[in-house]
């Protein structure tokens, strides 16, 4: 709509012969951050942004203190003037505002001060007395300046992207082309929309930043097809998230897609073919629409075919669109004709060498302008050859981006990486594409059928690189994680040093540079670093006895970094982030001291002072191990400790260091994300700078904490209102189905085998650090290789952990009969309905919902006893960490941290697969009330099922003694051999618990923050103190328990 209103705006102007400002604004509509169209802030400003408004601004909808993040934003990447006009609060109950004018006032009084503003006012619930406040503060206050911007294209779908350098080459998705994509010309021409727009998601999921659509086929009704599929996609999030282009050589097809798209996306093409009366027609056009534009080197004599002419044709036009038409040069990317190269014909040959040296000409003569081309056609005369095709792009690309190249239409998911295509094929492809040999497209030729076969990547003679010395080896083998001859190696090496030392402190550290230079940059992947960790392990472990045989005489002078203590806190039992970070820590040289899972405070206090540890890390993947993290926090401080602090894992955040742990420590805390960022950190602080950098660590702890205390209090519902608004749900024979067994389900010894097809495996890559998709990301121009090697050794994994027995399967689920009482849930005795079990007892989302939805509470989803029907619950415990520490230490003895991280990584995906598993056999089987189920894997793991499974700890049962229930009720000690710490975390580590609530409206959701009110009355009902639970529930609490914190 806005889009539309400013194309209406614009040409009423040119109507009327005038050139009225434009103020546009918009409004995010929820706390997700987006418009009602789903598109973010950022986005809807590069959608709008062709319009050069006056003032672009947000409104409604939010009141100041939820709108802050957003106009900040906003003042960040507009170069034009900003307004706020914020709501005053949000509606309460009775459709009013609660934001009183000096509430109000002062949230924007944060505006005016950082600068964020030039026009505020106020929106609904706003009245004369709010504005009078605001003008008060809003004229002790200069307006922001107007930031210049750094010229980029800057594109959108649902979400911005925006092409500067870091960005790196952009992959255009070329697989929804009917002329180029035989399977989706088929389901276009077969109508099938819907397989179709998967095509589209494939595409996206494969690493397509941009997708390209054209519906040119001589059969179709190509506008409409356009049209229509392009409304379809618009409907899909997964897919209009990134941008497209819109590819016709018909301009009636290219105008009725612009009117179709929201974001700012590109158009496929226009030329000067047809001169240049038209050209600047199409242009003006495109730009009204807010689109940019691909320009091919094409002129009224024809296509540019030499790099002369593709120059001379890119200059003429950038010159027409920018001097004539005022068009962005940033928003204008050339085409240079990518033509096919090997044909035999002699002309061709230089083509490929020509477009790669015309982007280079065109980058220098054509500024700001971005370069782009079809990729797929300079292998064209090797169709049917995908592995000499795919060396040929990847070659063709390498050379091109390095000169200039932007972006290119290909399919994201089949490019060979550049460094792993066959040394021999490459020098053979690269002849054709750089024209370096007469002969090179016969030498080619001849050679292709020799790749055209499906094999093992295997070396057939002894690899080059035993050729080397033994410290080029040594360094090689450091590199590319190869331990095979790593011991004799090192001892060959360890015979010419003049001392073992030296080995370590040259050619083994000269590799570990190289990997950390590697890792830093993008180059490597986790799993390539804790492979190389392998091998440096390995010769140091050689090394050691001879070093001790010397140290007396020689001394020590190795110089490690530092020391460094880590440990996962008390009651915790995850370690796999934590043993991840130690692994590229020691590959940079700290000396690691991993104290392992469940430490208590005072050992990990006992062992810095005894190493002399130069910093502290602590790791926790649990809640409750946030708590464990300020105790240790604060007794670093009470017994005077000097070192740092990092603070690492799956619940933690910066806004919790900021406000939690660093005001219990006068030394540095600080967050640590992930392991890429935990050598420089680490680094930082102990480098001579480190008085700096602890400063400005303070500095970013204390500007948290004063936005965390800025932000206006969440608006709760009383927890009396809250359960007025439960959910209303029908309770009868179509909605509760009895079990087919009732009572305790025991399955020990279960066969691993039978989980493999359950196992989610995005899980264990975001162990690795890596991001994406699976299957997707086996594929990615940049990850596929080294997630392959990852995902082979998975499977070699598997395989020995199932035919070996490395690990056991053990669960056992129950169905009970069961009723609610408001927010609790009575659980009944198979045998007696009148004997109850056990009582569980649930929050309730105290955070107002809009449009009327209820109020969730776990209980909504089991028929009240009031109802006179009688329900059902189920509960479940699955362990697969039986056995996993013996094989886990032997690979550590052998200084193996690969292996070991990965059987620990396997371990936990098997409890997730049992999990799931044993979900589908309760619907199916054992409860049956999905008995005709027949799901597959991916809509099981995208939980398209029947019921859910909530665990507590989770949101929709934030409280994790809820497992203490599960346990008592299971008997999953006495069964399972599985336990809680004190903390509730479960041992072994790989296991599972939750429940089972089978209401076909029953839904996964979060409770949010709970008042106090709701507080009390939980501790009432559970019999526990209300300290007790407030210790249990803090990180979810929406008051301060000030004698708590200071407990």
């Amino acid at each position: 709509n806005a889009k539309a209103a400013i194309f209406a705006v614009k040409r009423a102007q040119k109507d009327l012969n005038t050139d009225l400002p434009i103020m546009i604004s918009g409004t995010i509509t929820d706390k997700s951050g987006r418009t009602l169209t789903g598109q973010t802030t950022e986005a809807f400003w590069n959608s709008v942004r062709h319009a050069k408004p006056l003032v672009i601004g947000l409104n409604c909808a939010l009141g100041a203190a939820d709108l802050a993040e957003y106009v900040e934003e906003l003042s960040k990447i507009s170069d034009c003037h900003i307004s706020v006009h914020p709501n005053a609060g949000l509606p309460n109950a009775f459709g009013g505002y609660d934001d009183t004018p000096s509430e109000m006032a002062a949230v924007l009084e944060m505006f005016l001060q950082k600068k964020w503003l030039n026009i505020v006012g106020g929106c609904c619930g706003t009245t004369p007395e709010h504005i009078r406040e605001i003008k008060k503060v809003a004229d002790r206050y200069k307006p922001r300046e107007i930031p210049v911007l750094e010229k980029t294209c800057r594109l959108s779908g649902l979400e911005p992207l925006n092409l500067t350098e870091n960005l790196g080459f952009i992959n255009v998705g070329e697989r929804t082309n009917v002329t180029g994509s035989p399977k989706f010309s088929r389901l276009i021409k077969d109508d099938d929309l819907e397989a179709a727009s998967l095509v589209a998601r494939q595409q996206v999921e494969n690493g397509a930043q941009i997708i390209d659509i054209n519906m040119d086929e001589g059969m179709l009704d190509s506008q409409s097809a356009m049209v229509t599929f392009l409304n379809l996609i618009a409907s899909e999030p997964d897919i209009s998230r990134v941008p497209v282009m819109i590819d016709s050589s018909k301009w009636d097809i290219l105008e009725a897609g612009m009117q179709c798209v929201q974001g700012k996306g590109i158009i496929n093409s226009i030329s000067l073919k047809e001169g240049e009366g038209i050209f600047i027609e199409q242009a003006r056009k495109i730009r009204q629409y807010g689109f940019a534009v691909v320009v091919m080197a094409f002129d009224e004599t024809g296509q540019a075919d030499t790099r002369a002419r593709k120059l001379k044709i890119c200059q003429r036009s950038y010159k027409i669109l920018t001097d004539t038409i005022g068009f962005p040069p940033e928003d204008i990317i050339f085409d240079p004709n990518v033509f096919a190269v090997a044909t035999g014909i002699e002309e061709h040959n230089n083509y490929a060498l020509d477009f790669i040296e015309a982007c280079c000409d065109i980058t220098e003569h054509c500024p700001h302008s971005s370069i782009s081309g079809g990729i797929s056609n300079v292998s064209f005369s090797f169709r049917g050859n995908n592995a000499v095709r795919e060396a040929m792009h990847s070659v063709f690309l390498f050379h091109a981006i390095r000169q200039g190249l932007s972006m290119g239409i290909v399919n994201a998911g089949q490019l060979a990486i550049y460094e792993d295509i066959d040394s021999k094929l490459k020098e053979l492809v690269e002849d054709v594409i750089l024209n370096r040999r007469d002969d090179s497209t016969e030498r080619l030729v001849d050679a292709a059928p020799t790749y055209n076969v499906d094999r093992e990547e295997e070396d057939t003679t002894v690899a080059e690189w035993r050729n080397g010395s033994c410290e080029e080896r040594l360094a090689y083998a450091l590199i590319k994680g190869i331990d095979t001859h790593v011991v004799d190696d090192t001892e060959e090496a360890r015979l010419k040093a003049p001392r073992p030392l030296s080995v370590i402190e040259g050619p083994l550290m000269d590799g570990m540079n190289t990997v950390g230079d590697l890792f830093g940059a993008g180059k490597m992947f986790l799993p390539q670093v804790v492979k190389s960790a392998r091998v440096m392990k390995k010769a140091v472990a050689h090394l050691i006895p001879f070093i001790e045989e010397e140290k007396e005489a020689a001394g020590d002078t190795s110089q490690e970094h530092g020391v460094i203590i880590m440990a996962t806190v008390k009651g915790d039992v995850h370690d796999i982030g934590k043993n991840i970070v130690g692994v590229v820590l020691q590959c940079n040289n700290f000396k690691v001291i991993d104290l392992g899972v469940m430490v208590p405070t005072q050992t990990i206090l006992d062992a810095a002072r005894e190493h002399n540890a130069d910093i502290i890390g602590l790791s926790g993947l649990i809640t409750p191990s946030l708590d464990e993290m300020v105790t240790v926090a604060s007794e670093m401080e009470r017994q005077g400790f000097p070192c740092p602090l990092l603070i690492g894992g799956a619940t933690t955040s910066p806004a919790h260091t900021s406000v939690k742990i660093d005001p219990a420590y006068s030394g540095p805390v600080l967050y640590v994300k992930d392991a890429s960022r935990a050598v420089g950190v680490a680094s930082k602080l102990l480098s001579d700078e480190r008085d700096a950098y602890h400063q400005s660590i303070r500095d970013d702890h204390e500007t948290k904490r004063k936005a965390h205390a800025g932000k206006a209090p969440k608006k709760l519902l009383s927890i009396v209102d809250a359960n007025a608004r439960a959910a209303n749900l029908t309770f009868d024979h179509s909605t509760i189905v009895t079990p087919n067994s009732i009572g305790r389900i025991v399955l020990n010894d279960y066969p691993l085998d039978a989980l493999l097809n359950t196992i989610d495996w995005m899980p264990f890559f975001n162990a690795w650090e890596f991001s994406g998709r699976f299957p997707d990301i086996l594929n990615d121009p940049r990850k596929g290789p080294e997630a392959r090697k990852l995902f082979e050794d998975a499977q070699g994994m598997l395989d020995r952990i199932i035919d070996e027995k490395w690990l056991r399967a053990d669960a056992v689920a129950g169905c009970f009969p069961a009723y609610s009482e408001g927010n609790s849930i009575v659980i009944l005795d198979p045998e007696d309905h009148e004997r109850e079990l056990l009582r569980t007892h649930w929050l309730r989302q105290q955070r107002p919902m809009p449009d009327g939805k209820p109020q969730l509470c776990l209980s909504d989803f089991i028929a009240p006893k009031e109802s006179g029907q009688l329900d059902y619950i189920g509960t479940f415990a699955v362990t697969t960490g039986h056995g996993i520490d013996a094989h886990v230490k032997a690979f550590e003895d052998a200084h193996d941290d690969y292996q070991a991280i990965l059987l620990k990584a396997l371990a936990d995906r098997f409890a997730e697969s049992f999990a799931e598993h044993l979900h589908r056999r309760i619907r199916t089987e054992f409860w049956g009330y999905a008995s005709d189920e027949t799901l597959s894997n991916d809509e099981l793991i995208r939980e398209k099922y029947r019921g859910i499974r909530p665990a507590p700890g989770y949101p929709a049962c934030p409280d994790h003694d809820g497992k203490t229930l599960i346990f008592r009720l299971l008997k999953a000690r006495e069964r399972l051999g599985m336990d809680l710490t004190e903390s509730l975390a479960m041992t072994p580590a790989s296991s599972v618990a939750g429940f089972y609530f089978a209401h076909e409206q029953a839904r996964y959701f979060g409770v949010g923050r709970i008042g106090e009110d709701q507080v009390n009355s939980y501790a009432a009902r559970t019999g526990e103190p209300v300290s007790i639970i407030e210790s249990r529930l803090r990180s979810g609490l929406a008051y301060s328990n000030n004698h708590q914190q200071s407990a």
